[in-house]
């Protein structure tokens, strides 16, 4: 991992040039207004053929008691991300990434259960590139019914690659993988040259629809 101070007051537009060349920025913890890149040299991806869908997942999906939204509520998507006792996420990057949803370059995808934010996802898109940041869950369940909507989503709206910047247990077991920097780097480009609309496709007109998609491709 390489890490260097990024300037006092990041731009959208700069944030989304450091995208195209792989770099995404951190910070220590909430309070800490400073920012730095990082490029690490073993990338988190989600090959979008290769989601993993359990048994029990599917069985969770198919019960359908919840709503799916995009876009309805990335700010407290991004509040809900920030929550951790231990966070990257301080007031600069939301900023940012307040503003990227604002140009259209930032969308979240929300679960409701019970009419309360149960769990979602938010990212970045430039081109056919989809940067996932963070997701959480407040129910059991809600961030993989996230991403496994999320997944469906860009497979139909044409992405090409879906970054996950590192890769956890929990991505592992949906089919996460790691490759290499060089590796990442060919399939970025690739990406960029290609375009996607995150938020052209409809949802889902039922829960089964996800499950079969993602079955059918992993």
């Amino acid at each position: 991992m390489s890490e260097e101070d990024a300037p006092e007051r990041l731009t959208p537009e700069l944030l989304l040039h450091a995208y195209s060349l792989g770099l995404f920025p951190m910070a220590e913890h909430r309070d800490d207004p400073e920012i730095f890149w990082v490029d690490p040299r073993r990338r988190g991806i989600i090959p979008l053929d290769g989601f993993h869908i359990s048994r029990s997942l599917a069985r969770r999906i198919r019960r359908g008691d919840y709503r799916v939204t995009v876009n309805a509520d990335f700010a407290g998507v991004m509040a809900a991300c920030a929550e951790r006792k231990e966070t990257w996420i301080n007031a600069e990057i939301r900023r940012l990434y307040e503003s990227l949803h604002r140009m259209g370059r930032a969308h979240s995808l929300e679960i409701w259960i019970d009419g309360i934010l149960a769990g979602g996802v938010y990212g970045v898109t430039l081109g056919a590139a989809y940067f996932g940041e963070s997701m959480f869950s407040r129910r059991t369940d809600a961030s993989k019914i996230a991403l496994a909507y999320l997944v469906d989503r860009l497979r139909l709206a044409g992405f090409r690659l879906f970054d996950t910047q590192f890769l956890t247990a929990h991505l592992a077991s949906l089919g996460g993988v790691e490759i290499k920097r060089a590796e990442y780097q060919r399939r970025l480009r690739d990406a960029v040259q290609h375009s996607a609309d995150f938020t052209a496709p409809p949802l889902p007109a039922s829960p089964q629809e996800v499950v079969q998609r993602n079955t059918q491709t992993s």
